[in-house]
């Protein structure tokens, strides 16, 4: 399985970095399986960091023996658990068991809207729910303890202007 990291920089050999807002898995190095979601998050860094530069890095992974190796918590869709674990750890006040990998369904932007009327009272869990499952929702790969940082194995970079003009 291919694994992309959006970033400013190329990133050959992953860290755990802690970071300076609160995220969807907490802690973690994060990636995805949709290359166009690398892509636009890679350009995203870009901007918030004032930089010239984005970059997509490529990883290969041997996913079975990951799962039968780690402790991996995933989420096969937008559901109460996953909404609940995500607004936990976007709040800082996740206090469960901690994974290696932790794998589900991406709070992009527009989602992040909608977590915010959640968060605000606005909308009940149902709603918020329901508002998820209509949107296309990208995938998240987080890597969460140095452990798993093993399994990433970097291939290369990803050439995010031939790839932008081809869409």
């Amino acid at each position: 399985m291919i694994l992309y990291h959006g970033s400013n920089v190329v990133v050959e050999s992953p860290v755990l970095l802690t970071p300076k807002r609160t995220l969807d898995f907490g802690t973690g190095y994060y990636t995805t399986t949709n290359k166009n979601q690398a892509i636009s998050f890679a350009h995203k860094v870009m901007l918030r960091n004032d930089s010239q530069t984005k970059s997509v890095s490529m990883y290969e992974i041997d996913f079975v023996n990951m799962e039968n190796t780690l402790e991996v918590l995933k989420f096969n869709e937008p559901n109460g658990e996953w909404l609940d674990f995500v607004f936990s750890n976007r709040q800082g006040i996740y206090s469960g068991k901690q994974y290696d990998v932790i794998i589900g369904a991406v709070a992009d932007d527009t989602i992040y809207r909608v977590f915010s009327l959640y968060e605000a009272g606005l909308l009940d869990r149902e709603e918020t729910l329901k508002r998820l499952k209509v949107k296309k929702l990208y995938d998240q790969v987080t890597f969460c303890t140095e452990k798993a940082l093993t399994y990433l194995h970097y291939i290369g970079q990803l050439n995010t202007d031939i790839e932008e003009g081809a869409q």
